[in-house]
């Protein structure tokens, strides 16, 4: 997936209220731009590193930019914008770059499903195979040279955990993917540091026949795309 436009450079000044970043740019103006990101940001937003941001060309958006990528000073690249996971899923699904699922002849977005007013982020489906309910993570904490999820509790993360265990009562395929943004990880594991109640689930989803998927991302200013499939350890 490349960019639409061309990325601005800058400096991280702060990230503060969960959804605003202070960035002066090379021009030396200060500007806010949107963050688009829920978790916590652990080792994702030091004061001082290099970040990205896109141009929005809606002259009535209240922030101009919007933070996409962060260069730390190891030299990883890290996709901020949490909504760029499923763009990337699909366009490695549809592109045959996630192994395990390919062979779907279609592949549907914010389907509806479950008994908890859920949506899935993807139903494959194709004739003679089971339908096949894909939920997206995006992975940016690192921790001890390890990839780690959930960056934070997440009481939505277990509704989807309990979602796709439904699905598996059914006869049909369950898939968790974690879409790795962040180019230091190599490995992903559950943090049970951080929620112990998504490890549990997690754990009596995988008993239960949902599959977890984990892969990487080449990440720059120009570009992010899904390239390697990653470790995950249970």
């Amino acid at each position: 997936m490349e960019f639409p436009l061309p990325l601005i450079k800058g400096k991280l000044l702060k990230r503060y209220k969960r959804f605003l970043a202070d960035v002066e740019l090379e021009s030396g103006e200060l500007v806010t731009a949107h963050c688009p990101n829920t978790g916590s940001m652990t080792g994702c937003s030091e004061p001082g590193w290099e970040v990205w941001l896109s141009p929005s060309t809606n002259p009535k958006r209240k922030l101009a930019y919007t933070w996409e990528v962060v260069l730390t000073n190891q030299q990883h690249w890290i996709g901020i914008n949490t909504h760029r996971a499923n763009a990337l899923a699909k366009e490695a699904i549809q592109s045959d770059l996630i192994k395990e699922l390919s062979g779907y002849e279609k592949i549907k977005a914010e389907v509806k499903y479950g008994f908890e007013n859920s949506r899935i982020d993807f139903l494959l489906s194709s004739p003679n195979k089971p339908d096949c309910f894909v939920e997206v993570k995006s992975v940016t904490l690192l921790e001890n040279e390890v990839g780690f999820f959930p960056d934070a509790k997440t009481a939505r993360g277990l509704k989807h955990l309990r979602e796709l265990q439904h699905i598996i009562k059914q006869g049909k395929r369950a898939v968790l993917l974690f879409c790795v943004q962040h180019t230091g990880i190599e490995n992903v594991q559950v943090a049970e540091h951080i929620d112990p109640a998504y490890a549990k689930e997690l754990k009596l989803a995988i008993k239960n026949g949902v599959e977890v998927l984990c892969y990487g991302n080449v990440i720059n200013s120009e570009k992010i795309y899904i390239n390697q499939s990653l470790t995950f350890n249970n």
